[in-house]
């Protein structure tokens, strides 16, 4: 296993994480602090403006080839994270969740997932209820202290620059599936 591993953004965690890791079906993350460095312009227009990372999506895109769903959650609304998504191809888009602890629960019903095969990957406070329901709690680098305290594993790279790239590698480590996109590529 430790293979796996080799030349990807994700040193091998502990055994722990890395069995957490291979049962999941699904992967939901934040979006701003996550999916981006949390950084939001916002136009003359009111229209909010977010840096996505191309490597970040390909981690998406890579999961998704290996059957994994993906999804967004997150507290705001935004038309430019609906393009990013749509174009991502993500399986669930949830937008204005007052409660991702409740939406990360309706989530796993809706698609027959349990709780123990999702992942979710948060930022900050608003994040702790998802987390705590989930069977792999992951926490960027960045990661306000008490959801990082309170998550399975945390990234060493920040929120909006690798962070989830890290944690699809985590997956596709952990399936022993990683190697084989690697050589795809090679």
């Amino acid at each position: 296993m430790a293979d796996e591993f080799a030349n990807s953004y994700c040193e091998r965690p502990d055994d722990a994480v890395v069995a957490r890791a291979a049962r999941i079906a699904l992967l939901a993350v934040d979006v701003d602090g996550v999916l981006t460095d949390g950084t939001v312009f916002i136009g003359a227009d009111g229209e909010a403006f977010k840096p996505f990372n191309t490597h970040d999506g390909k981690g998406l895109s890579l999961l998704r080839a290996e059957g994994v769903a993906t999804a967004v959650i997150t507290a705001r609304q935004s038309s430019a994270l609906h393009r990013r998504a749509t174009e991502l191809g993500l399986d669930h888009i949830h937008q204005g969740v007052g409660n991702k602890a409740e939406r990360i629960v309706r989530l796993s019903e809706e698609t027959g997932i349990p709780l123990d095969a999702i992942a979710f990957m948060g930022d900050d406070l608003v994040d702790l209820g998802a987390a705590a329901r989930v069977g792999l709690a992951v926490a960027v680098a960045d990661a306000h202290p008490l959801l990082a305290g309170r998550c399975h594993w945390q990234t060493r790279r920040p929120g909006g620059r690798g962070a989830v790239r890290e944690t699809c590698e985590l997956i596709l480590a952990a399936r022993g599936r990683l190697q084989a996109h690697f050589q795809r590529h090679a």
